[in-house]
């Protein structure tokens, strides 16, 4: 059995070749015998009756000055001859070249010549045109080897315009299952194999990136738990000797605490790094979404003793999925209550855009230092002065806020407001699902 797409599209093209010259063939042969040959036969007709009209009033001469015109004309041999085969100007016997009965026409070739024969209405004469050029089979030879040679060029172009960009996908495909992650095809064709070639690499550009933001989350995970684990060990020995045994379980269940904290925003980013056929999209009210988030926010903001101010309104729905879309808003308002200052107002502005809708949250703590703006939507980021574990979180919120977005095709930026952070969210009308 083939293996090769090679022979097959070879086979394929030289059959397609093959039925084209037979299907050519075949409707040369009926314009031949059903438009051609009626009109050589009513030419060859009228040249039996010319001829025989010359022998009736001028003889033997007649006949040859006739027929010596038709030699010139049409550069062949032309005979007028009786029933019996003999010719009326020369006498010589030319019976051979005449068909057997019952025809009483015939065109073909008798020794490599090609003859054309006619006989009258009355059955006296034949009218006889022999071509004078010799024909063999391998008269035409140059021209088949050109037919077969044009015909193997076009099967090997088309196996090789087929076959090579897919053996060149196969090969990406190897070496990108073999663990070369940053294998591309980079494929310029704008036909299906071109797309496929696309497909390939916006499918490995994907899986590079959550491979690679899998690896990060490992090594982040892995620094992240070695503390607070290192700590609760310490503090559950402490625990048994210590006088203030209450104080040293305080501290054992600050660090569960922040494990267990950890361990949801983990699962948090699993989740949304998921299959998107499992998230729910739909129709959200954004406006109704951020003024419920804001209410769940108040209490830990008065606690904080800090309040929130909301103002302008966003009446337009968007497409998404609501829990996303509240835990990205529920992220970044966190955020700026842990880093906002006692009695300090935290701002959410709502707007609409043409083609979608903005959220900006501002609060009046320490704000970010500028090089570093870039990286708090990084996971596990935290600036080196909130680290403190009685202000700083795990360094997850304002990433899962940053990818829930992103889900959605929309942007997270964010600026010091001096005083202050502002961060600003930005959610298309129509969600571009990634």
């Amino acid at each position: 059995m083939m293996k090769s797409l090679y022979v097959w599209v070879a086979l394929a093209m030289g059959l397609a070749l093959s039925l084209a010259l037979l299907v050519f063939l075949a409707i040369s042969d009926r314009v031949e015998r059903k438009y051609l040959n009626p009109v050589f036969e009513a030419m060859d007709e009228l040249e039996v009756e010319s001829a025989i009209d010359g022998w009736n009033t001028g003889g033997a001469a007649g006949v040859a000055s006739y027929m010596q015109r038709l030699n010139s004309l049409f550069g062949a041999s032309h005979y007028l001859v009786d029933a019996d085969g003999r010719d009326v100007v020369s006498g010589e016997n030319r019976a051979a070249l005449l068909p057997v009965s019952p025809f009483t026409k015939s065109r073909g070739y008798i020794n490599r010549q090609l003859v054309v024969t006619h006989r009258s209405a009355d059955g006296r004469y034949w009218f006889v045109a022999v071509d004078a050029h010799q024909t063999d089979r391998w008269t035409f030879f140059p021209y088949y080897l050109l037919v077969i040679g044009t015909t193997g060029l076009l099967c090997w172009l088309a196996a090789v315009g087929i076959v090579s960009p897919i053996r060149r996908i196969t090969a990406s495909m190897d070496r990108f299952g073999e663990g070369d992650l940053s294998t591309r095809v980079n494929m310029q064709r704008r036909d299906e194999i071109g797309g496929l070639a696309r497909s390939f690499d916006e499918m490995a550009e994907r899986l590079q990136g959550l491979v690679m933001s899998e690896r990060r989350l490992l090594q982040d995970i892995s620094h992240e738990l070695r503390s607070p684990l290192a700590r609760l060990k310490f503090s559950a020995k402490l625990s048994r000797t210590a006088a203030d045994a209450n104080a040293a379980l305080d501290r054992v269940d600050r660090d569960v605490n922040r494990i267990t904290s950890l361990v949801s925003e983990i699962v948090e980013v699993t989740r949304m790094e998921g299959e998107p056929s499992t998230r729910k999209w739909e129709k959200v009210d954004l406006g109704e979404l951020v003024e419920e988030t804001v209410g769940d926010c108040g209490v830990e903001a008065e606690f904080r003793g800090c309040s929130i101010r909301v103002e302008g309104k966003i009446a337009k729905e968007v497409s998404g999925d609501a829990e996303l879309l509240r835990r990205a808003v529920e992220n970044v308002l966190r955020n700026a209550i842990r880093y906002s200052p006692d009695k300090a107002m935290i701002d959410v502005t709502l707007a609409e855009a043409d083609q979608g809708a903005l959220i900006a949250v501002r609060d009046r703590g320490p704000g970010v230092p500028g090089e570093l703006l870039m990286n708090i939507f990084d996971p596990f980021f935290r600036v080196e002065e909130a680290r403190e574990a009685d202000t700083g979180g795990i360094g997850l919120g304002l990433s899962i806020a940053k990818r829930a977005v992103q889900l959605h095709g929309g942007t997270i930026t964010a600026e010091n407001a001096n005083p202050g952070l502002r961060v600003r969210i930005s959610i298309p009308e129509r969600a571009v699902v990634r």
